[in-house]
């Protein structure tokens, strides 16, 4: 999966299409667990001189699930397809 970049929202838009924007359930799932794989990797974490503070510790978490919606819109691991297809599987 891509980025949609300024040039196809403006196409999109001009032709009257819908854009997707939204993470399928499969790409949500991938994302909780890049999030927590950037957590334990230390991503966010208020360095010992010069840190942020309180402040820069309660946001951590915001940081790290946006950049990880971007890596799973950015192509991710490739979980979200399997895991879109096993909750598929399970509806049917």
């Amino acid at each position: 999966m891509t980025l949609i970049t300024s040039t196809e929202i403006s196409n999109a838009l001009q032709k009257g299409s819908p854009l997707r924007t939204e993470l399928s359930v499969g790409q949500q799932l991938e994302s909780v667990f890049l999030a927590q794989m950037l957590k334990s990797s230390g991503l966010g974490k208020t360095p010992d001189s010069f840190g942020g503070g309180a402040g820069e510790d309660q946001f951590a978490s915001f940081l790290q699930e946006s950049q990880a919606r971007e890596m799973v819109r950015a192509g991710g691991l490739g979980l979200a397809a399997y895991f879109d297809k096993a909750l598929s599987q399970k509806i049917k």
